[in-house]
């Protein structure tokens, strides 16, 4: 049984997510700001994490960057009043996986929350299956099971899910894949992201990787490709 853990200031909004979330059979655990969240990730496990934005004390976003400190791989689901992109942008740059705008419908939410948790497992179950692989583009090293990249000898600081579309492009190098493609394999759905999303993350990857963003090629009209050969 997977455990959540949901953070929202407001009562009802904890009370409706709560009651969805255990009608799915998963174990749910609350707290009603971002200090109260991030003593609770100090102190016990969870597999994914609901967190509003704007909350008294500490807010979502300083939350989460708080929580990635101790526990990178968490999974996190942000909730927020306000849908412009800067502040998706924003969320995706500190490593937030997915970002629901309110006022929001608890059963797509739940959605959200399954897509999210069947990416999080299959990417640890294909960290476990990669051997001790490098892969060497010119000065791009990458380091699969190692979740590393180098940039000219310098390791890359990139979000979790720079790295799962990375690992995911590369893997697949040479190959042409879709939007579509790229959000029902790396995102884990495909119905709820669009193709603002993959694109704000390609432009993030390629702002990570330098001069090696080259590699990463742009096929108009339909998606991209990893093409080590340009």
């Amino acid at each position: 049984m997977s455990k959540l853990l949901i953070v929202d200031d407001e009562v009802n909004i904890r009370a409706v997510v709560r009651e969805y979330a255990e009608f799915e059979e998963y174990e749910v655990e609350e707290a009603e700001n971002g200090m109260e969240a991030v003593e609770k990730c100090k102190q016990h496990d969870y597999d994914l994490i609901i967190m509003d934005v704007m909350m008294p004390k500490l807010d979502g976003y300083s939350a989460s960057k708080e929580i990635k400190k101790h526990k990178k791989n968490i999974p996190i689901i942000m909730l927020s009043a306000r849908g412009e992109e800067y502040d998706k942008l924003f969320g995706f740059e500190i490593g937030v996986d997915d970002y629901v705008v309110k006022p929001f419908s608890p059963k797509e939410l739940m959605a959200r929350v399954r897509a999210v948790l069947a990416r999080s497992k299959a990417v640890a179950n294909t960290a476990q299956k990669d051997e001790r692989e490098r892969m060497i583009f010119e000065g791009l090293e990458i380091d699969l099971s190692g979740r590393e990249v180098y940039v000219n000898g310098t390791k890359a600081s990139m979000t979790p899910k720079e790295y799962d579309l990375l690992f995911y492009l590369v893997r697949n190098k040479g190959l042409a894949l879709t939007r579509d493609k790229l959000l029902e394999s790396v995102w884990g759905y495909d119905f709820f992201g669009d193709d603002r999303t993959v694109d704000t993350h390609i432009k993030m990857l390629r702002n990570s990787l330098g001069e090696y963003r080259k590699f990463i090629v742009t096929l108009r009209g339909m998606g991209y490709k990893f093409d080590a050969d340009t």
